[in-house]
This record gives C-alpha cells, structure tokens and sequence, in this order.
C-alpha cells in the first residue's frame, strides 16, 4: 500500500483531471480566448503529427495530432505570427489577426530540408511521455488513469518494459538495476529526494503530481550525455510554463484527505499555491490494515512563473511537507511485526531559466535546494542489544548552466553545458543495550562533485542521424575523474519504420549509507554500467510497435564485509555484473473506438555481486519475466472513463543470511478505475473510484530471516506483504471557476 496514498491526485483536480486532459485533438477552449486551428501536410500532401505550431514571441501553441490536424486557443491580441516548424522540415512563418474571431488555416504544407537534421529522430532506451508528441508512449493523463499506478509517475512507469514491480518499495527497478540506479531530474535538475519518505517492506511513492509537467522522458537505458548519475535509467520530468487559467481547486478523498488550491493567471505571469491534509486513521477503522499503524501528512507548495522578453521564462517552484507514518515491518521475533515509527520533513525548492540569446545560442539554467530530515524510531525486545533510534539529515544544492546553439552547421547542431553539486550527508544513531539507550559517534560527509559535458546532432542524409557526446564529473569526495562518452544512431527504414543503436558509459557514486562508512577507503571509485542498444519501432497512427534488447556491462561496483560493517577498510570497488534482456511494447488506440490499450513485456537476465553478497547471483529485486495489460475505454453517453491493469511478474529470489536462495511466489495484480465526469453548481466535477488488487491476491514480496540458525541449521522467515489485500477508495475532485468541457473533449484519443 502507498505510503502517501494518493498525495498527488490533490492536483488532478487542481491543474488536469484525468478525463478531462487537453490535447491537439480535444480542445478545450477559452470563451475570452482566439480559437486557432488547421492542418500540416507534407509536399506529397501526408500528414505530419508532431508538427510544432506556435505563436512567436509567446508560449501559446500544440503538436500536431496523428492526421496532422492542429487546434489551440490564444488570448494574445493584434498582429502576430504563427511558426509552424518540424524536424526534416523548412519552418513557415504565417500573419495571423487575434481577437477578430476563429482562424482556420485548411492546409499548411511544409518543404524537405536537410538543414533540420534530417526526418529521423534518435530514440534509443528512451520512452517519452509528452502531451506535445503524438509519437509519445505515456503522456500525463495516462499516469493519472492507469488503474493500480494510484496517480503516481513511478506507479505509471512501472507498466512499461524494463521495469521489475517491487511492491514493498513502489519505486523504478529498471533492467536489473536497483532503485538508486535511475535517477530523476527537475527541468534538467537531478532531484536528490524523488520519493516520499519509507519503511523498508512499506512502500514510496513520488513526491511530486504528474499534473505539473508538461512533459516526461522514461529512458532505459542510453540517454542524453545532459544526464548522469544513473547506472540504469533516467526520469526527466519538465514542469508546465504558466498555468492555462485561474481556478481553484477543492479534492475531498475517503481516505482522510482534503485539498485545496488556487490559480491566478495573467498576461505574462500565474501563481498556484496548493495545501493539504490527509490523515488515515479513519480509513484505518473501514479497512483494517497489518502493517500501516498511522499515517498523516502535511504539505505546501508554491510555483510562480514569468514570461522574460521574447521567447524567455523563469520558474520557481517551493514545497514545504511533514509525514509520520507507523508501520509494523514483518521481523522474526515478533509477532505481529517489529513496529517502526518513521517522522519525514522535507523542504525543496527549484528555480530554473531559459532565454534566446545572440547568433542562434539559447541558454537554460536552473539551481535546486533540497533538505531532507528522518527520525526513525525502532521498537526493541526486553534485554535485546540493537538499534533503536536513526536520525538523518541530508542537504543539498546543485545548479547548471547549459548553451545550445541550432545554427552552427547546416547538418548539426551543438550543446555544452556545466553543472556541480555540494552535498552535506549526517547519521546518528542510538544503540539499546539492555534497556539503556547509547549513541555512537555521530557520522557525516561532505561531497562536492563538479560534471562538464557537451553534445551533437548530426544529420548525415534524410535517413540517417546521429547524436554523438561525452560527460566527465569529478567527486571531491573520491577524489576521481570520470569520463563517459555516449553515443547513439538512427536510420529510418520507411515513413512508419525506424531503427536505432545506442552505446555509451554511465557512472554513479556509491549509496549515501555506502558513503557514509567507506568514504576514508582508498580503493573507492565510481561505479560504472556500460550499455549496449538495439530499438525497432514501427509508428504509424495511433498505434506503436517497439523492441529492443539490451547489454549491461557493470563495473567496479562496491562490496564491503557484513561483519565490520564501520571499518572503510573493507570497502572495495570489485564488484561486477550484467544485465541483458528483451522489450517489447504494442500500443493500439485505432481498432476499437474510444479503446486505448497497451501490452508490455519484459524478458531479464541479470547477475551481479556487491555489497556483501559473497558470489555473483541473481538480485533479490529482479524477476526474469515482466508483463502488464492495460486498458481504458470511455463511455461517452455515461460520461465515465474505466481503466482495468493487469500485472505480472514471476517469482523472485530472496536470500538468507548463509546465501541459500528461496523463491516467491508469482506476483499477479489485477486493479480497476472508474471516473465519472460531471458538474456541481456548474464547476468541473470529477467522481473517481479506484480499487487495485480487485481480486485480493495474497502476494509476497520476500522473506525476512532471523539473524541466527535454528539447531536444524536452517533460518526462520517471514514473508514481506502488502498492509492490505486491497486498497479501495473514493474522491470528489471540483474544479471551481472552471466549465465542464463538452462531452467529445474528455474521450480518449
């Protein structure tokens, strides 16, 4: 069961409801605004989805949809200009007259040219989820409607391929990669807390809605030298420009939340505040729970943006959140679960601006501040000597710079960029022994890391494009070099067929809880995971085909002793492994109207030895196999949109502590949605319900072992399970100062 249970679906109702998305092929427009519309063909008269149409000198516009049609509302006035620009192609520049009433442009048609790199676009390990592509996997109102992702972009990302489920963490394990190997960013940001705080065996969720970006990048594996950090995969989250209207928002949840907002929107500038309260206790007394004893939280946030000259922006975005959770985590020993009280505050704030500059060089920086505090309380059995009070605190502060320039070649174009980080991680803890509480030294590190890279599209001919760069980081803390280059090609076959080869380096400093006990180790490096690609994708309208397999290299990953656990000396980077495997992934919404389904599935094989594994094995959070199944169909005369999920994952391994390997069972969810879309007093109303694990499922996660033998020479277990067979509940979202869109407005594309 989610730890912040539906946080996020707050701004569901707030910014986009799930139903009720805004796409290039459902408008929703503005009585106060100017209506524009039309159709981007090619010389051959097809048409060109994904065709980026824009008013000049402003942020109002869309992509083009998969029949090339086109249609945004604008409440800019007077004489401007309307650019019309996609890769491969000349861009258009047409006069348009606003505030004289709709403008319908029948048929723009684009000429060849190779000066835009070429009509192949790279695409290698990466999935897009963007309400401006069509070509796109995932977009933000999928996230909010996938049954069972309970509005969270890693619940989401999780029915893709190359993902294992690991439902007591609820977080990306991707192509046999812990979850700190994917790494999330922020408008180019790496997000040091992505996840809200978490018991081990009681899972996370993220911290941030879906409902703020504008776009989302899912790469498995061989992405942008603009990234690092991540030995698998990268989340590149790009928050929304100014807020499309003012509203105010109003979410009432069974499970104890309520939520409120408010949205100003000017010419140039808007400003949303957000707050809310959930505590579930009540929910407690209607579904009873075996591990979650408490959970409350509070959160805040803030965003402000501003329009800067032509074509510029700033952001800014704070939020300010505190959670206590109690959980009775599955230990031999205790009955009914060691109980665990876990006590978050986490404050974070990100900044970020983009603007044109002279002789065809943009620049995009940004600074992000996070400070992230945990007090964990751990409950102690009469006359035991462990653990029983952890409290961390980790502070941050990272910025970047990064100047791209599209007019230095007729075939390329060039990016370079900067960025560095200082890092301050502490620990102290208190040992119980015999019923007197003891500290140990208090133990912390300092780590300033700086990273340079830069980066080039190439366009050889119409069909052929590469994408060819290199990154190189420096950690203060090691005191190592890295350097990484990256590189990627693709060759479209057809209009509709494409295919893509990706290589590259990827490096990551060890875990902070690694850190923290091996920084004084001489012998201590990056790790490393080199990365091997081969993509098919077949991409016609609205349906996509994709496979591709993969080659994980890994490299001095770190291995210390289980038995001097403090002792920096035993901290080698030896460890080593692999990772190799099969996606694919089949996307229709054309055969049956109002239907959007998708089936994925992932084939892994992966073994590595680290940390204190004595042998190389396959990892306890890796299943072989990998499948999910999810559809969404709306009823247009019920005004209602019903999604289903299910998902699949085969048995796992777990390890006791003398390496013997136990298998779980088979992981196996089936979960349903329904949103029913209606109006109160004439404001926008969303009636979601939501069950996932319909069928109640006992699943099993893995077992947790007693630290010594039994006389038969074998180890007791408990199993690791969700808190709940199901997790069933109900919100009322209302949108006030907003009207209901008309009824062909909220159907699936």
């Amino acid at each position: 069961m989610k730890t912040t249970l539906l946080l996020s679906m707050l701004l569901l109702s707030l910014s986009r409801p799930a139903a009720a998305q805004i796409t290039a092929s459902t408008p929703y427009l503005s009585p106060s605004g100017t209506p524009i519309s039309g159709t981007v063909r090619d010389a051959a008269g097809h048409a060109l989805p994904g065709v980026n149409v824009f008013l000049k000198g402003s942020f109002d516009g869309v992509s083009t949809d998969s029949l090339g049609k086109f249609s945004f509302d604008t409440r800019q006035t007077g004489s401007m200009t309307l650019v019309v620009a996609y890769i491969g192609y000349e861009p258009q520049e047409l006069p348009v007259a606003l505030g004289q009433g709709p403008i319908a442009l029948s048929s723009i048609k684009l000429k060849a040219s190779r000066a835009a790199l070429g009509d192949v676009v790279v695409t290698a390990g990466a999935f897009e989820a963007s309400d401006e592509k069509r070509s796109s996997v995932l977009n933000s109102r999928d996230v909010l409607t996938t049954a069972g992702a309970l509005a969270d972009v890693a619940g989401a990302l999780n029915t893709l391929p190359g993902t294992s489920r690991n439902g007591e963490e609820g977080k990306l394990f991707v192509r046999g990669g812990a979850a700190g190997e994917t790494k999330q960013f922020m408008d180019g940001l790496p997000l040091q807390s992505p996840y809200s705080a978490n018991v081990s065996g009681s899972p996370a969720r993220g911290r941030f809605s879906p409902t703020m970006f504008k776009g989302t990048i899912f790469s498995t594996g061989g992405y942008s030298a603009e990234y690092g950090q991540a030995l698998s995969a990268a989340v590149i989250l790009n928050s929304t420009d100014l807020a499309p209207e003012t509203q105010t928002g109003i979410t009432l949840l069974s499970l104890g939340q309520v939520g409120l907002s408010q949205t100003q929107r000017w010419e140039r500038a808007s400003v949303a505040v957000t707050g809310d309260y959930m505590n579930m206790q009540p929910y407690f007394g209607v579904i009873p729970q075996q591990m979650l004893t408490a959970h409350e939280t509070m959160s805040t946030s803030a965003s402000y943006r501003q329009r800067t000259g032509e074509g510029g922006m700033f952001k800014a975005y704070g939020v300010v959140s505190k959670s206590h959770s109690g959980v009775r985590t599955p230990a031999v020993g205790w009955e009914n679960g060691q109980p665990v009280d876990l006590r978050n505050n986490n404050t974070y704030l990100n900044t970020s601006f983009r603007s044109h500059l002279r002789g065809g060089w943009s620049v995009n920086t940004g600074l992000a501040a996070t400070r992230d505090e945990q007090r964990v309380n751990l409950g102690v059995q009469a006359g035991a000597s462990t653990v029983n009070k952890v409290h961390e605190l980790e502070q941050s502060i990272v910025g970047r710079v990064v100047l791209t320039n599209d007019s230095v070649g007729t075939y390329w174009n060039l990016k370079v960029g900067a960025e560095g980080l200082g890092q301050h991680f502490a620990r102290q803890v208190q040992m119980n022994r015999e019923g007197q509480g003891t500290a140990l030294p208090h133990r912390a590190f300092d780590e300033q890391r700086a990273t340079g890279f830069a980066e080039a599209n190439i366009s050889f001919t119409s069909q052929l494009a590469g994408r060819v760069g290199a990154r190189a980081e420096y950690s203060a803390l090691l005191n190592r070099w890295n350097t990484a280059p990256r590189l990627a090609l693709a060759y479209q076959l057809n209009e509709d067929n494409q295919v893509s080869a990706a290589f590259g380096h990827f490096y990551q400093t060890p875990a902070n809880d690694l850190l923290l006990s091996g920084q004084y180790s001489p012998a201590l490096r990056f790790e490393r995971a080199d990365h091997y690609l081969l993509t098919y994708q077949r991409l016609t309208s609205l349906r996509t085909l994709r496979v591709e397999g993969y080659y994980k290299d890994y490299r001095h990953l770190l291995r210390f002793d289980a038995a001097q656990p403090h002792r920096p000396g035993t901290y080698q980077s030896t460890g080593h492994g692999y990772a190799r495997g099969v996606d694919f992934f089949f996307r229709d919404r054309k055969s049956v109207p109002k239907l959007d389904y998708w089936v994925s599935y992932g084939l892994l094989d992966t073994k590595r030895q680290q940390r204190i594994a004595p042998a190389v094995a396959m990892p306890s959070f890796a299943s072989r196999h990998n499948m999910s199944v999810v559809g969404k169909y709306w009823f247009n005369k019920l005004h209602t949109l019903m999604g289903a999920t299910f998902n699949y994952s085969s048995p796992r391994l777990s390890y006791d502590p003398a390496f013997q390997a136990f298998r779980t069972p088979s992981y196996q969810e089936f979960s349903m949605n329904l949103s029913y879309v209606t109006t109160i007093r004439k404001n926008y109303t969303i009636v979601h319900v939501s069950c996932s694990n319909l069928l109640g499922r006992e699943n099993v996660f893995g077992y947790r072992y007693g630290a010594a033998p039994t006389d038969q020479g074998s180890y007791q277990r408990v199993p690791v399970m969700p808190s709940a067979p199901r997790m069933v509940f109900v919100a009322l979202m209302i949108s006030i100062n907003k009207a209901r869109p008309a009824d062909t407005n909220v159907a699936p594309e």
